[in-house]
């Protein structure tokens, strides 16, 4: 446990950001699944219309340091990759 008040204050800050690191996560996680949840149903044009939301919370993910640029494109492409071959 933290001793100093600026430790305790540190500790304050890290687990409010914990929590918001753990829900965007599961927000990502949520959407990466229903996309391959439709494409699993063979709707790839409904997977297709939600592909944009889910690049877009890929992109905010990396601009707030959550993932790094390059796990998110990997990300991106193999959803698209998914759903062109199932198409």
């Amino acid at each position: 446990m933290p001793i100093t008040k600026s430790a305790k204050k540190a500790l304050r800050g890290s687990e409010k950001k914990r929590l918001f690191n753990v829900n965007k996560k599961e927000l990502i996680n949520k959407a990466v699944k229903k996309v391959k949840k439709l494409v699993a149903e063979k709707k790839g044009k409904e997977a297709l219309a939600l592909m944009p939301e889910v690049q877009k919370i890929l992109d905010k993910s990396v601009k707030t340091g959550l993932l790094k640029l390059n796990a998110a494109s990997r990300k991106k492409s193999r959803l698209v990759a998914m759903i062109k071959k199932a198409n």
